[in-house]
Protein backbone atom coordinates (compact mmCIF):
# COMPACT_ATOMS: atom_id res chain seq x y z
CA UNK A 1 0.00 0.00 0.00
CA UNK A 2 1.34 3.43 -0.89
CA UNK A 3 1.43 6.71 1.11
CA UNK A 4 1.17 10.02 0.70
CA UNK A 5 0.56 13.33 2.88
CA UNK A 6 -1.58 15.95 2.25
CA UNK A 7 -0.60 18.82 4.62
CA UNK A 8 -3.20 21.62 5.26
CA UNK A 9 -1.69 25.02 5.65
CA UNK A 10 -3.82 28.00 4.33
CA UNK A 11 -6.26 25.65 2.32
CA UNK A 12 -8.44 24.26 5.32
CA UNK A 13 -11.23 22.69 3.03
CA UNK A 14 -12.23 19.49 1.52
CA UNK A 15 -14.10 21.50 -1.59
CA UNK A 16 -11.74 22.67 -4.74
CA UNK A 17 -8.35 21.32 -2.84
CA UNK A 18 -5.58 20.71 -4.89
CA UNK A 19 -3.31 19.49 -2.16
CA UNK A 20 -5.83 17.02 -1.31
CA UNK A 21 -7.12 15.85 -5.03
CA UNK A 22 -3.65 15.49 -5.65
CA UNK A 23 -2.43 13.54 -2.16
CA UNK A 24 -5.76 10.84 -2.56
CA UNK A 25 -5.09 10.34 -6.38
CA UNK A 26 -1.20 10.03 -6.44
CA UNK A 27 -1.32 6.90 -3.15
CA UNK A 28 -3.53 4.03 -1.90
CA UNK A 29 -3.59 6.18 1.66
CA UNK A 30 -3.51 9.49 2.62
CA UNK A 31 -2.19 11.55 6.09
CA UNK A 32 -4.26 14.57 6.25
CA UNK A 33 -1.83 16.79 8.41
CA UNK A 34 -1.67 20.30 10.29
CA UNK A 35 1.29 21.39 11.88
CA UNK A 36 0.66 24.11 14.58
CA UNK A 37 4.12 25.51 14.53
CA UNK A 38 5.06 27.48 17.94
CA UNK A 39 6.88 30.32 15.56
CA UNK A 40 3.66 31.48 14.99
CA UNK A 41 3.74 33.55 18.11
CA UNK A 42 7.25 35.04 17.05
CA UNK A 43 5.84 35.65 13.35
CA UNK A 44 2.56 37.62 15.49
CA UNK A 45 0.09 35.18 13.58
CA UNK A 46 -0.69 33.63 17.17
CA UNK A 47 -3.38 35.60 18.35
CA UNK A 48 -6.68 34.85 20.44
CA UNK A 49 -9.01 35.70 17.31
CA UNK A 50 -7.15 33.48 14.76
CA UNK A 51 -6.39 31.04 17.35
CA UNK A 52 -10.10 30.60 17.81
CA UNK A 53 -11.07 30.50 14.13
CA UNK A 54 -8.25 28.47 13.29
CA UNK A 55 -9.70 25.94 16.20
CA UNK A 56 -13.22 26.04 14.55
CA UNK A 57 -11.89 25.69 10.81
CA UNK A 58 -9.83 22.24 11.71
CA UNK A 59 -12.28 20.77 13.89
CA UNK A 60 -14.44 21.22 10.59
CA UNK A 61 -12.31 19.68 8.44
CA UNK A 62 -11.47 16.95 10.96
CA UNK A 63 -15.45 16.26 10.93
CA UNK A 64 -15.87 16.22 7.03
CA UNK A 65 -12.56 14.12 6.87
CA UNK A 66 -13.91 11.52 9.37
CA UNK A 67 -17.04 11.22 7.09
CA UNK A 68 -14.74 10.41 4.27
CA UNK A 69 -12.90 7.40 6.00
CA UNK A 70 -10.09 9.76 6.95
CA UNK A 71 -8.84 12.33 9.86
CA UNK A 72 -6.41 15.03 10.86
CA UNK A 73 -3.75 14.85 12.31
CA UNK A 74 -2.65 17.85 14.33
CA UNK A 75 1.11 18.35 15.35
CA UNK A 76 2.82 20.54 16.68
CA UNK A 77 6.28 21.58 16.85
CA UNK A 78 8.91 22.37 14.13
CA UNK A 79 6.64 21.54 10.64
CA UNK A 80 9.25 20.44 8.83
CA UNK A 81 10.59 18.52 11.37
CA UNK A 82 7.08 16.87 12.20
CA UNK A 83 6.14 16.24 8.41
CA UNK A 84 9.20 14.87 8.39
CA UNK A 85 8.83 12.27 10.89
CA UNK A 86 5.30 11.67 10.12
CA UNK A 87 6.57 10.80 6.60
CA UNK A 88 9.02 8.31 8.01
CA UNK A 89 6.46 6.80 9.80
CA UNK A 90 4.02 6.08 6.90
CA UNK A 91 7.05 5.32 3.92
CA UNK A 92 5.44 8.24 1.87
CA UNK A 93 6.43 8.64 -1.16
CA UNK A 94 5.50 12.46 -1.71
CA UNK A 95 4.32 14.90 0.61
CA UNK A 96 1.70 17.77 -1.18
CA UNK A 97 1.43 21.44 0.25
CA UNK A 98 -0.02 24.72 -0.81
CA UNK A 99 2.48 27.30 -2.43
CA UNK A 100 2.96 30.42 -0.17
CA UNK A 101 3.84 33.95 -0.57
CA UNK A 102 5.15 34.87 2.69
CA UNK A 103 9.15 35.18 3.65
CA UNK A 104 7.92 32.53 6.50
CA UNK A 105 6.47 29.99 3.64
CA UNK A 106 9.15 30.36 1.16
CA UNK A 107 11.66 29.40 3.82
CA UNK A 108 9.35 26.48 5.21
CA UNK A 109 9.33 25.44 1.70
CA UNK A 110 12.72 25.63 0.89
CA UNK A 111 13.70 23.69 4.00
CA UNK A 112 11.34 20.97 3.34
CA UNK A 113 12.37 20.16 0.12
CA UNK A 114 15.59 19.57 1.26
CA UNK A 115 15.08 17.61 4.26
CA UNK A 116 12.77 15.35 1.79
CA UNK A 117 15.23 15.38 -0.45
CA UNK A 118 17.57 13.83 2.07
CA UNK A 119 15.07 11.23 2.73
CA UNK A 120 14.14 10.21 -1.19
CA UNK A 121 11.01 11.52 -0.96
CA UNK A 122 9.56 14.53 -3.23
CA UNK A 123 7.90 18.10 -2.37
CA UNK A 124 4.83 18.72 -4.72
CA UNK A 125 4.32 22.14 -4.53
CA UNK A 126 0.31 23.09 -5.48
CA UNK A 127 -0.38 26.53 -6.98
CA UNK A 128 -4.05 28.74 -7.54
CA UNK A 129 -4.92 27.09 -3.45
CA UNK A 130 -4.62 30.49 -2.13
CA UNK A 131 -5.20 32.38 -4.47
CA UNK A 132 -7.20 32.01 -7.88
CA UNK A 133 -4.41 32.87 -10.02
CA UNK A 134 -0.83 31.82 -9.04
CA UNK A 135 1.73 34.58 -8.26
CA UNK A 136 3.68 34.84 -11.16
CA UNK A 137 1.71 33.52 -13.71
CA UNK A 138 0.77 36.93 -14.87
CA UNK A 139 4.05 39.30 -15.23
CA UNK A 140 4.90 42.60 -17.36
CA UNK A 141 7.45 42.15 -20.12
CA UNK A 142 10.83 41.87 -18.29
CA UNK A 143 9.95 42.40 -14.77
CA UNK A 144 8.57 40.11 -12.14
CA UNK A 145 5.47 41.54 -11.01
CA UNK A 146 2.89 44.28 -11.68
CA UNK A 147 3.26 47.17 -9.38
CA UNK A 148 0.10 48.89 -10.79
CA UNK A 149 -3.40 47.17 -10.27
CA UNK A 150 -5.28 48.35 -13.22
CA UNK A 151 -2.76 46.48 -16.01
CA UNK A 152 -2.44 43.58 -13.66
CA UNK A 153 -6.18 43.14 -13.53
CA UNK A 154 -6.16 43.20 -17.61
CA UNK A 155 -3.78 40.46 -17.77
CA UNK A 156 -5.49 38.59 -14.70
CA UNK A 157 -8.52 38.46 -16.31
CA UNK A 158 -7.64 36.81 -19.62
CA UNK A 159 -6.31 33.70 -17.41
CA UNK A 160 -9.20 30.81 -17.66
CA UNK A 161 -9.13 29.68 -13.97
CA UNK A 162 -8.23 26.42 -13.67
CA UNK A 163 -11.59 23.81 -12.81
CA UNK A 164 -13.13 23.46 -9.75
CA UNK A 165 -12.47 20.34 -7.84
CA UNK A 166 -14.77 18.43 -6.01
CA UNK A 167 -14.41 17.42 -2.27
CA UNK A 168 -12.75 13.65 -2.46
CA UNK A 169 -15.09 10.86 -1.76
CA UNK A 170 -13.21 8.69 0.19
CA UNK A 171 -9.74 9.42 2.03
CA UNK A 172 -8.69 6.28 3.32
CA UNK A 173 -6.09 7.08 6.04
CA UNK A 174 -3.55 4.53 6.27
CA UNK A 175 -2.47 2.27 10.33
CA UNK A 176 -1.48 5.18 12.50
CA UNK A 177 -1.30 3.54 15.38
CA UNK A 178 1.46 5.06 18.08
CA UNK A 179 1.53 8.23 16.12
CA UNK A 180 0.97 11.25 18.10
CA UNK A 181 -1.35 13.50 17.55
CA UNK A 182 -2.25 16.96 19.68
CA UNK A 183 -5.66 17.87 21.23
CA UNK A 184 -7.40 20.80 19.51
CA UNK A 185 -6.83 22.74 22.06
CA UNK A 186 -3.26 22.95 22.28
CA UNK A 187 -4.27 25.64 18.91
CA UNK A 188 -5.67 27.63 21.27
CA UNK A 189 -3.44 27.42 23.92
CA UNK A 190 -0.81 29.14 21.62
CA UNK A 191 -2.62 32.19 22.06
CA UNK A 192 -4.14 32.48 25.30
CA UNK A 193 -6.61 35.48 26.13
CA UNK A 194 -9.58 36.97 25.48
CA UNK A 195 -11.55 36.80 22.25
CA UNK A 196 -13.84 39.46 20.28
CA UNK A 197 -17.09 38.59 21.42
CA UNK A 198 -18.96 39.27 18.08
CA UNK A 199 -15.95 36.94 16.35
CA UNK A 200 -17.47 34.59 13.80
CA UNK A 201 -17.46 31.16 13.35
CA UNK A 202 -14.68 29.53 11.52
CA UNK A 203 -14.46 26.41 8.93
CA UNK A 204 -15.33 25.40 5.50
CA UNK A 205 -18.95 24.71 6.57
CA UNK A 206 -19.64 28.09 8.26
CA UNK A 207 -17.99 29.79 5.15
CA UNK A 208 -19.93 27.85 2.31
CA UNK A 209 -23.41 28.77 4.27
CA UNK A 210 -22.31 32.81 4.08
CA UNK A 211 -21.18 32.43 0.80
CA UNK A 212 -24.45 30.79 -0.65
CA UNK A 213 -26.66 33.01 1.80
CA UNK A 214 -24.62 35.93 0.43
CA UNK A 215 -24.54 35.16 -3.44
CA UNK A 216 -28.43 34.56 -2.99
CA UNK A 217 -29.08 37.66 -1.58
CA UNK A 218 -26.34 40.13 -1.83
CA UNK A 219 -24.05 39.31 -4.51
CA UNK A 220 -26.56 41.10 -7.10
CA UNK A 221 -25.93 44.69 -5.34
CA UNK A 222 -22.22 44.33 -4.26
CA UNK A 223 -21.44 47.54 -6.74
CA UNK A 224 -23.55 50.13 -5.96
CA UNK A 225 -23.90 49.17 -2.01
CA UNK A 226 -20.05 47.41 -0.92
CA UNK A 227 -19.46 50.81 0.52
CA UNK A 228 -22.30 51.49 2.51
CA UNK A 229 -21.23 51.32 6.02
CA UNK A 230 -24.65 50.76 7.89
CA UNK A 231 -26.04 48.68 5.10
CA UNK A 232 -23.12 46.14 5.85
CA UNK A 233 -23.69 44.57 2.24
CA UNK A 234 -19.95 42.54 1.80
CA UNK A 235 -19.77 39.61 1.85
CA UNK A 236 -17.67 39.22 5.13
CA UNK A 237 -15.59 36.61 3.77
CA UNK A 238 -12.37 37.62 3.65
CA UNK A 239 -11.70 35.40 7.39
CA UNK A 240 -12.56 32.35 5.20
CA UNK A 241 -10.10 33.17 2.37
CA UNK A 242 -7.45 33.91 5.02
CA UNK A 243 -7.75 30.51 6.08
CA UNK A 244 -8.66 28.64 2.96
CA UNK A 245 -11.94 27.48 4.18
CA UNK A 246 -13.41 28.87 0.68
CA UNK A 247 -11.12 28.41 -2.37
CA UNK A 248 -10.73 31.67 -4.44
CA UNK A 249 -10.94 29.95 -7.35
CA UNK A 250 -14.44 28.56 -6.38
CA UNK A 251 -15.70 31.89 -5.70
CA UNK A 252 -14.56 34.02 -9.22
CA UNK A 253 -16.54 30.45 -10.75
CA UNK A 254 -19.37 31.00 -9.01
CA UNK A 255 -19.32 34.90 -9.06
CA UNK A 256 -19.22 34.80 -12.87
CA UNK A 257 -21.90 31.91 -13.17
CA UNK A 258 -23.90 34.75 -11.26
CA UNK A 259 -23.03 37.18 -13.94
CA UNK A 260 -24.01 41.20 -13.48
CA UNK A 261 -22.26 44.20 -12.49
CA UNK A 262 -22.36 42.97 -8.64
CA UNK A 263 -20.46 39.57 -9.33
CA UNK A 264 -18.32 41.80 -11.62
CA UNK A 265 -17.39 43.90 -8.68
CA UNK A 266 -16.78 41.07 -6.25
CA UNK A 267 -14.08 39.36 -8.92
CA UNK A 268 -12.06 42.50 -8.90
CA UNK A 269 -12.17 42.55 -5.15
CA UNK A 270 -10.56 38.97 -5.45
CA UNK A 271 -8.12 39.91 -8.07
CA UNK A 272 -6.89 43.06 -5.55
CA UNK A 273 -6.81 40.41 -3.19
CA UNK A 274 -4.21 37.95 -6.08
CA UNK A 275 -2.93 41.56 -6.73
CA UNK A 276 -1.45 42.00 -2.97
CA UNK A 277 0.07 37.96 -3.08
CA UNK A 278 1.84 38.67 -6.16
CA UNK A 279 3.32 41.49 -5.06
CA UNK A 280 4.71 39.70 -1.71
CA UNK A 281 6.28 37.14 -3.59
CA UNK A 282 8.14 39.28 -5.50
CA UNK A 283 8.91 41.66 -2.91
CA UNK A 284 8.82 39.83 0.27
CA UNK A 285 10.21 42.37 2.62
CA UNK A 286 7.23 44.71 1.73
CA UNK A 287 6.00 43.08 5.09
CA UNK A 288 7.93 45.69 6.85
CA UNK A 289 9.84 47.90 4.56
CA UNK A 290 8.28 50.59 2.46
CA UNK A 291 7.56 49.56 -1.03
CA UNK A 292 8.32 53.28 -2.65
CA UNK A 293 9.55 54.92 0.28
CA UNK A 294 8.54 58.78 0.40
CA UNK A 295 11.50 59.16 3.03
CA UNK A 296 8.67 59.91 5.76
CA UNK A 297 9.81 61.22 9.37
CA UNK A 298 6.69 59.90 11.01
CA UNK A 299 5.55 61.17 14.13
CA UNK A 300 5.11 59.11 16.99
CA UNK A 301 2.30 60.49 19.74
CA UNK A 302 1.69 57.74 22.31
CA UNK A 303 -1.24 59.58 23.38
CA UNK A 304 -2.80 60.16 20.01
CA UNK A 305 -1.97 56.51 19.05
CA UNK A 306 -3.72 55.31 22.42
CA UNK A 307 -6.91 57.12 21.70
CA UNK A 308 -6.79 56.15 17.77
CA UNK A 309 -6.45 52.22 18.92
CA UNK A 310 -9.30 52.47 22.14
CA UNK A 311 -11.97 54.59 19.48
CA UNK A 312 -11.63 57.55 21.46
CA UNK A 313 -10.35 59.99 18.45
CA UNK A 314 -12.69 62.46 18.79
CA UNK A 315 -14.48 61.59 15.23
CA UNK A 316 -16.84 59.40 15.19
CA UNK A 317 -16.76 57.57 11.95
CA UNK A 318 -12.88 56.59 13.16
CA UNK A 319 -14.18 55.39 16.48
CA UNK A 320 -17.17 53.57 15.02
CA UNK A 321 -14.38 51.44 12.96
CA UNK A 322 -12.22 50.79 15.43
CA UNK A 323 -14.73 49.97 18.18
CA UNK A 324 -16.36 47.34 15.25
CA UNK A 325 -12.56 46.08 15.19
CA UNK A 326 -12.47 45.01 18.75
CA UNK A 327 -15.61 43.91 18.92
CA UNK A 328 -15.54 41.42 15.75
CA UNK A 329 -12.34 40.98 14.62
CA UNK A 330 -13.52 42.12 11.39
CA UNK A 331 -13.76 45.81 9.93
CA UNK A 332 -15.43 47.30 6.73
CA UNK A 333 -13.40 48.02 3.99
CA UNK A 334 -14.13 51.42 3.92
CA UNK A 335 -13.54 52.04 7.42
CA UNK A 336 -9.92 49.74 7.26
CA UNK A 337 -9.28 52.53 4.81
CA UNK A 338 -10.67 55.96 6.41
CA UNK A 339 -8.88 54.42 9.51
CA UNK A 340 -5.67 54.14 8.23
CA UNK A 341 -5.79 57.24 6.22
CA UNK A 342 -6.25 59.34 9.69
CA UNK A 343 -3.69 57.51 11.28
CA UNK A 344 -1.10 57.58 8.52
CA UNK A 345 -1.87 60.87 7.20
CA UNK A 346 -4.38 63.04 9.39
CA UNK A 347 -2.09 62.00 12.64
CA UNK A 348 1.44 60.85 10.32
CA UNK A 349 1.99 57.77 12.55
CA UNK A 350 3.80 55.09 10.54
CA UNK A 351 1.73 52.41 8.62
CA UNK A 352 3.42 49.77 10.66
CA UNK A 353 2.01 50.80 14.33
CA UNK A 354 -1.45 50.25 12.75
CA UNK A 355 -1.10 47.15 10.53
CA UNK A 356 0.51 45.61 13.55
CA UNK A 357 -2.68 46.34 15.59
CA UNK A 358 -4.90 45.12 12.88
CA UNK A 359 -2.56 41.78 13.15
CA UNK A 360 -3.08 41.99 16.71
CA UNK A 361 -7.17 41.82 16.05
CA UNK A 362 -8.17 40.89 12.58
CA UNK A 363 -9.46 37.42 11.80
CA UNK A 364 -8.55 37.69 8.53
CA UNK A 365 -5.08 39.69 9.19
CA UNK A 366 -2.36 38.61 6.56
CA UNK A 367 0.91 40.01 5.62
CA UNK A 368 0.15 39.78 1.77
CA UNK A 369 -3.32 41.94 2.10
CA UNK A 370 -2.93 43.52 5.27
CA UNK A 371 0.69 44.94 5.32
CA UNK A 372 0.31 45.99 1.67
CA UNK A 373 -3.20 47.81 1.95
CA UNK A 374 -1.83 49.54 5.16
CA UNK A 375 0.76 50.54 2.41
CA UNK A 376 -1.55 51.28 -0.31
CA UNK A 377 -3.23 54.12 2.16
CA UNK A 378 0.03 55.13 3.67
CA UNK A 379 1.10 55.86 0.16
CA UNK A 380 4.30 54.04 0.43
CA UNK A 381 2.57 51.39 -1.42
CA UNK A 382 1.07 50.72 -5.37
CA UNK A 383 -1.18 53.35 -4.81
CA UNK A 384 -1.01 55.48 -7.94
CA UNK A 385 -2.19 58.88 -5.69
CA UNK A 386 -0.06 57.90 -2.63
CA UNK A 387 -0.87 61.44 -0.87
CA UNK A 388 -4.69 61.46 -1.21
CA UNK A 389 -6.01 62.15 2.40
CA UNK A 390 -9.37 60.46 3.55
CA UNK A 391 -11.26 63.61 5.53
CA UNK A 392 -13.44 61.69 7.89
CA UNK A 393 -16.62 64.07 7.83
CA UNK A 394 -16.40 63.77 3.80
CA UNK A 395 -16.29 60.10 4.02
CA UNK A 396 -19.11 60.44 6.94
CA UNK A 397 -21.50 62.33 4.43
CA UNK A 398 -21.03 60.14 1.77
CA UNK A 399 -21.11 56.64 3.56
CA UNK A 400 -23.02 57.16 6.81
CA UNK A 401 -25.07 60.22 5.54
CA UNK A 402 -27.60 59.13 9.00
CA UNK A 403 -25.23 58.42 11.13
CA UNK A 404 -26.31 54.74 11.56
CA UNK A 405 -23.30 52.78 11.65
CA UNK A 406 -21.37 55.36 14.05
CA UNK A 407 -24.75 54.95 16.77
CA UNK A 408 -24.19 51.32 16.27
CA UNK A 409 -20.57 50.69 17.21
CA UNK A 410 -20.23 54.74 19.77
CA UNK A 411 -23.12 53.86 21.84
CA UNK A 412 -22.43 57.34 23.79
CA UNK A 413 -23.54 59.07 20.68
CA UNK A 414 -26.25 56.80 20.07
CA UNK A 415 -28.78 60.01 21.38
CA UNK A 416 -27.65 62.01 18.95
CA UNK A 417 -29.95 62.94 16.15
CA UNK A 418 -29.29 62.78 12.25
CA UNK A 419 -25.77 64.16 10.61
CA UNK A 420 -24.89 66.11 13.86
CA UNK A 421 -23.67 62.35 15.25
CA UNK A 422 -20.56 63.12 13.11
CA UNK A 423 -20.11 66.56 14.53
CA UNK A 424 -20.68 66.43 18.34
CA UNK A 425 -17.96 69.21 19.16
CA UNK A 426 -20.85 71.31 17.31
CA UNK A 427 -23.30 70.60 19.33
CA UNK A 428 -25.01 73.13 21.58
CA UNK A 429 -23.38 73.00 25.25
CA UNK A 430 -24.99 71.80 27.39
CA UNK A 431 -25.95 68.77 25.12
CA UNK A 432 -22.59 67.96 24.40
CA UNK A 433 -21.79 68.21 28.01
CA UNK A 434 -24.04 65.39 28.63
CA UNK A 435 -21.64 62.88 26.37
CA UNK A 436 -18.97 60.61 27.76
CA UNK A 437 -17.05 61.30 24.23
CA UNK A 438 -14.03 63.08 23.37
CA UNK A 439 -12.92 66.38 21.98
CA UNK A 440 -11.27 65.83 18.16
CA UNK A 441 -7.50 65.06 19.45
CA UNK A 442 -6.55 67.06 15.74
CA UNK A 443 -7.98 69.68 13.81
CA UNK A 444 -8.54 68.25 10.32
CA UNK A 445 -6.88 71.22 8.55
CA UNK A 446 -4.00 71.33 10.89
CA UNK A 447 -3.42 67.50 10.20
CA UNK A 448 -3.29 68.15 6.49
CA UNK A 449 -1.41 70.88 6.37
CA UNK A 450 1.11 68.74 8.08
CA UNK A 451 1.32 66.01 6.11
CA UNK A 452 1.45 68.14 3.02
CA UNK A 453 4.83 70.00 4.49
CA UNK A 454 5.92 66.50 5.24
CA UNK A 455 5.73 65.14 2.22
CA UNK A 456 6.41 68.30 0.52
CA UNK A 457 2.89 68.40 -1.47
CA UNK A 458 1.09 71.97 -2.09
Amino acid sequence: MTSSIAVFTSDLRLRDNPVLHAAVRAADQVVPLFVLDPGLVRTGFAVPNRMAFLADALADLDAGLRERGGALILRKGDPVAEIRRVADRVDAAEVHIAGGVSGYAGRREARLREALAADGRELRVHGAVVTAVEPGEVVPAGKDHFAVFTPYFRAWQRIEPRPVLAAPRRVPLPELSGLRCEPLSAVTALAPGDTSPGLPRGGETAGRRRFTAWRRSGLGGYADDHDDLPGDATSRLSPYLHFGCLSPVELVRRAQESGGEGAEAFVRQLAWRDFHHQVLAARPDAAHTDYRTRQDRWRADAAEIAAWKAGRTGYPLVDAGMRQLRHEGWMHNRARLLVASFLTKTLYTDWRIGAQYFLDLLVDGDMANNQLNWQWVAGTGTDTRPHRVLNPLAQAKRFDPDGAYVRRWVPELAGVKGRRVHTPWRLPEDERARLDYPDPIVDLDAGLARFKRARNRD
